[in-house]
């Protein structure tokens, strides 16, 4: 069964997150209560995802993020933020950490992103030799308003982004999560025109072999079924380019000072702009806001390329 590590200075929290986690699920669960004692653990065995606080003695969150990128890199961490502290939970973006979940919201959002996480984690693994012999590959689709589609486009890109050397293990998942956000965003919130919950329900459902009446609906009437959403993927051994574009009625995108402040992390939509933000080397959207661009440059020595 996957493993997940919960690291939290507080007893108490480290059984709440448990909770969440280990009820009704097949995950393992082991704890520890700083990230020195999280290293030690992990000497013994590497879990499948680290969930950890971001406030705790002899090493903090942020400390124990950069430890794991840099000796176990493909272990992916989920940040526990608390109110006040987004500016720390990007800079822990910047330096490895595959997302992040408010604890305002634990409940609704950190088994999904852990699912969502460990996805993305293992279909990295998963990759082709023959895609080694890649000089650049370039592709477009039109994909149904269909949400088991997204997982296997994201398999496929990060495999050509690895296997080309663009990033190392840390940066090809943080590129399928980017990808993820932005996918997510033109199905649920551009061609379906659904909010936050919708999308979180919907996704949770899936992970259960389940169907989201409301989803379901709006797939089969007009206008949202003749809706599609159009990708464009480049990648050489300099940069990937990918470029999301939904059918739908678009939005004002806010400015990425707005997205980092605390109410706009929790508002709909907030926290996937800052992960695509975060994760890519550039981002930007067309007038209506129903198309998004994003570039990741090729990291230089393991580090991620100066933004433009």
């Amino acid at each position: 069964m996957p493993t997940v590590l919960v690291v939290d200075d507080s007893a108490v929290d480290r059984r709440l997150v448990g909770g969440l986690l280990g009820k009704g699920t097949m995950l393992t669960v082991e704890t520890a209560e700083n990230g020195a004692a999280a290293l030690v653990r992990m000497k013994q065995g590497l879990p499948d995802v680290v969930v950890t606080d971001l406030q705790m003695p002899e090493m903090d969150g942020l400390a124990l993020i950069k430890m794991i990128r840099a000796h176990y890199p493909r272990v992916p961490v989920i940040l526990m933020t608390a109110h006040g502290s987004e500016e720390l939970a990007v800079e822990a973006l910047e330096v490895g950490a595959a997302s992040y979940v408010p604890k305002s919201q634990l409940a609704e959002c950190l088994l999904d992103t852990v699912e969502q996480v460990m996805a993305i984690s293992r279909a990295g693994r998963n990759y082709d030799r023959l895609t080694e012999c890649l000089v650049w590959a370039e592709f477009a689709l039109f994909l149904e308003n269909d949400a088991t589609l997204i997982d296997p486009l994201v398999d496929a890109v990060q495999q050509i982004v690895e296997r080309m050397h663009l990033c190392d293990a840390t940066g090809r998942m943080r590129v399928g999560v980017a990808l993820e956000e932005a996918l997510l965003n033109a199905l649920y919130r551009g061609n379906l025109e659904l909010g936050f919950e919708q999308m979180q329900e919907d996704r949770a459902n899936l992970l259960c072999g389940m169907s989201a009446g409301l989803v379901d609906q709006r797939r089969g009437e007009p206008p949202y079924c003749d809706r599609r959403i159009f990708v464009r993927v480049h990648v050489s051994k300099d940069e990937a380019r990918f470029v999301v574009r939904d059918d739908g009625h678009g939005f004002t995108v806010p400015e990425p000072a707005m997205v980092a402040d605390s109410e706009a992390v929790v508002r709909e939509g907030g926290r996937g702009l800052v992960l695509m933000r975060t994760f890519m080397d550039q981002v930007s959207f067309n007038e209506s806001g129903n198309e998004v661009t994003m570039v990741k440059r090729r990291d230089l020595n393991g580090q991620p390329a100066a933004s433009a």
